[in-house]
């Protein structure tokens, strides 16, 4: 066998190894050679190296089941640490997550209206911070996930954000240039859409489609277990989807855009004048005080959310459909207004066959899909 081929077969063994110890640990090196179908050598000796890196280690003996008893190995969580942060239009929130996501430090922080500079400032003064709040290991910073709301192309340049004032198209290479680890950009939806997925309640299912619903929507789809981009990167742009074709002009071009009547800027603007101002919070402090306006408003913001909900099942016939949002998550009208309205527009088969869920993981999802994504090419680097 040629030498190229010999090194491929050990970097997939590693890798094989390495994903069974992660999912399955703790585990013996027998058990791996079970698993895997690879001989006990081949584990013993890619064992051996992975421990070496620190991406593993051996803790105390397992039961045995006849001879010595086995020792027992186990991932190293605490090898290096990532960081992922959400820029939405009128947030943004960061997470440090050891390499199986476990969160161990979140900041929240409110953006009005920022400029492109003032977006740079605040997020490398964050990802500094952050830095400071890295426990000592082996890798450290292993590298940085940023998701935005907007079209990322396949080289992870910012193309399109149509609900932001701020546009730093080379991001990446600028965050890079200051901290020195690798960065990855990615749209916001297919961030939460893929932290969902490996951390969410639906990590068993193979197709879900991550809705999120805030100044604009965007959507994340999962088809096979795996990421949906399309050919260029920018699948997942349903929100400017039509659902009324005389309908007022949306800032993308289009007209009667789905997001124009279902996200939550469409929400409070259709309060009066009067009531604009309204936070999301008092929206729902007044639906639970029984405001008839409130109350009506959440109803309809349900309907239109509906409406898309409605397309995107008869498009795509997912496991479930989840729900990003934080009125959603906060008062059980909008779901059961959405749940009622799907029911009466679908086939009985598709709602039978489909969850309609509120994330599981709220206003960090988007951000652990980030911190995902770190992990998973750090982890694949780790095999070669």
């Amino acid at each position: 066998m040629p030498i190229a081929d010999q090194a491929l077969v050990k970097k997939m063994n590693r890798k094989l190894i390495l994903d069974e110890i992660l999912n399955n640990s703790p585990i013996s090196r027998a058990n791996l050679s079970e698993i895997t179908g690879l001989n006990k050598s081949t584990v013993s000796s890619q064992v051996n190296e992975l421990i070496e890196k620190d991406f593993i280690f051996e803790i105390g003996t397992g039961q045995s089941r006849g001879g010595r008893r086995p020792v027992m190995l186990v991932f190293n969580k605490n090898a290096g640490y990532s960081i992922g942060i959400d820029i939405g239009v009128d947030y943004l929130n960061g997470v440090i997550a050891d390499l199986e996501g476990n969160i161990i430090l979140e900041k929240s922080s409110v953006l009005s209206d920022s400029s492109a500079s003032e977006i740079k400032e605040i997020l490398f003064a964050l990802v500094h911070d952050f830095i400071t709040h890295i426990p000592r290991s082996p890798y450290g910073l292993v590298g940085i996930g940023i998701c935005i709301p907007g079209l990322i192309d396949s080289n992870q340049e910012i193309i399109f954000m149509p609900n932001s004032k701020w546009h730093i198209k080379d991001l990446k290479r600028l965050i890079e240039n200051e901290f020195h680890v690798p960065v990855f950009i990615e749209n916001e939806a297919n961030a939460g859409a893929y932290g969902e997925k490996v951390f969410g309640t639906t990590k068993n299912y193979e197709n879900i489609i991550y809705i999120s619903i805030n100044v604009g929507i965007g959507v994340g789809i999962i088809i096979n277990n795996e990421l949906y981009k399309g050919v260029n990167g920018f699948s997942g742009e349903i929100g400017h989807m039509t659902i009324d074709f005389n309908g007022p002009k949306c800032s993308c071009g289009n007209r009667g855009c789905w997001e124009l009547y279902a996200s939550e800027k469409a929400l409070l603007d259709s309060f009066s004048t009067e009531a604009k101002n309204l936070l999301r919070k008092e929206i729902v402090e007044l639906a639970n005080k029984n405001d008839v306006a409130a109350l009506n408003a959440l109803q309809n913001f349900g309907f239109y959310i509906s409406i898309g909900i409605t397309n995107i099942l008869n498009t795509f016939d997912a496991q479930a459909i989840i729900l990003r949002n934080n009125i959603i998550e906060s008062h059980p009208i909008v779901l059961n207004t959405i749940k009622n309205e799907v029911s009466s527009r679908v086939h009985s088969h598709l709602e039978n066959t489909c969850e309609l869920l509120p994330s599981s993981l709220g206003k960090n999802a988007p951000a652990l899909g980030a911190v995902s994504i770190v992990i998973d090419h750090f982890l694949n680097a780790a095999a070669s």
